[in-house]
């Protein structure tokens, strides 16, 4: 890849992205050095033009980005990064540093904790006792929690409406991953229907 560093700093801008929900971390720069390093250790480094050095992000935090994969835009001159942020990506404590803060993509990081407890077999998980039970006992679940938002949805109690809707979209995740199936695919389905 041709990757083109300014001509004056030797540096090039580098978006950090939640490679989860998609958020703006971040923005930071690289010379060839920094990228090099990131490549070879999958933690950001960048380089820092106020230490004048590299400058690995949570090296004294703790709150590292760790690699998950990265690209260049069409002019080949800003680098985007895909990471999970191992805690807070900024100094104030804050997910991102542009303050952002909001429930969109939840459901993403929802379903990759399902994914983890399952697939590491979490003994004292319910979503890993459930999915144990078998792909009956999960789609039976789903059906008992569809049903008790049909009852609920015929009532005026806002509270319990929404706790049965989150009840049956847990389970509904739980589903997806028994049978192999992930929220993207889901909207690939929606998306083709919209075109």
């Amino acid at each position: 890849m041709n990757i083109k560093f300014d001509n004056g700093t030797g540096l090039v801008p580098v978006i950090i992205q939640d490679y989860l929900n998609l958020k703006v971390l971040m923005l930071g720069y690289m010379n060839q050095e920094a990228l090099d390093k990131t490549l070879l250790e999958k933690r950001v480094t960048f380089f820092s033009r106020s230490k004048n050095r590299l400058w690995t992000k949570g090296e004294t935090s703790g709150n590292f980005l760790e690699m998950i994969d990265w690209k260049l835009d069409c002019d080949n001159d800003t680098i985007l990064i895909k990471a999970k942020p191992l805690g807070p990506t900024c100094h104030n404590g804050t997910t991102t540093c542009f303050a952002e803060e909001s429930d969109k993509g939840f459901l993403y990081e929802l379903q990759q904790t399902i994914s983890e407890k399952i697939d590491n077999n979490d003994e004292n998980s319910y979503t890993n006792k459930i999915y144990k039970k078998g792909i009956n006992k999960v789609a039976q679940k789903v059906g008992e929690e569809a049903v008790e938002l049909v009852i609920e949805a015929k009532d005026n109690n806002d509270e319990l409406f929404l706790n049965e809707s989150a009840d049956l979209l847990y389970h509904y995740l739980i589903l997806l991953k028994a049978k192999g199936f992930t929220i993207e695919d889901v909207e690939k389905v929606l998306k083709s229907r919209s075109q």
